[in-house]
Formats: C-alpha cells, structure tokens, sequence
C-alpha cells in the first residue's frame, strides 16, 4: 500500500509538472511593411507577444530565412502574463526591387516551440 501511495504521488506531480508550461501567443504572425522606395531599403518592424501560460518564457532562437533579414529578441526569460516584442530589420540594399515575403522561425520553451512570422513589403524601384 505504502508503494501504491508513493507511485501514485510521484505520478500527481509529474501530471502537473507537464501541465505547467509557458506559452507564447503574437498579436500578429504577419507584419506588411507596404511599399517603399529603393533609397531607404531598411525597414523595421516589430512583433509584440505575451506569456499566457503560468511557466517563464524563454526565446531559445529566432533564426530569419535570409541574410537582408535580422531578428532581435530578449534574451531574458519572460514571465508569465508579462509582453516582450521581437524586432526584425529588412535591408533591402542591393537586393531586386519588387515583392518579398521573409520567414523567421522562433524557437521557445513553451507550449508549441516553433512559430513562424513572416515579413513582406514591395520595394519599389528608384526614379
């Protein structure tokens, strides 16, 4: 009996831990920076979250599918309830003018551990 008691213990807490985890959630996965000229090719956008789950949050990694593209995050973990954002440059310098779209892949301790966000704009050609 004293066994069952223990197994049955250890199996309760184990069942919450797992219950217990961060969770990120985006106001927007997708930000349209619209049309811009070729002579000011960076642009700059932002991605504001907050941590619904009851765990810290931490960004493990934001990785963009292209050089022109750079990702800035916190590093530091995100407490429950609280809101953090996630910067992402375009530098669009040398690049061919006319429509992108760009994916940066987030990687977190939470809930789904991979989201992608997406970046577009048309950059229009200079006269």
């Amino acid at each position: 009996m004293k066994k069952f008691l223990i197994a049955l213990t250890l199996l309760f807490t184990a069942v919450n831990f797992a219950a217990a985890q961060a969770e990120i959630k985006f106001e927007s996965l997708t930000q349209n920076l619209g049309k811009f000229p070729e002579s000011t090719p960076t642009q700059t956008v932002s991605y504001k979250f907050t941590n619904v789950g009851d765990q810290p949050l931490i960004i493990n990694q934001a990785v963009a599918s292209c050089g022109c593209t750079v990702p800035e995050y916190t590093k530091k973990p995100i407490k429950p309830g609280e809101k953090g954002e996630i910067k992402v440059t375009y530098n669009g310098a040398g690049k061919f003018p006319g429509h992108f779209k760009k994916t940066i892949t987030v990687r977190t301790n939470g809930k789904v551990e991979m989201t992608r966000l997406y970046i577009e704009g048309d950059m229009e050609e200079g006269k």
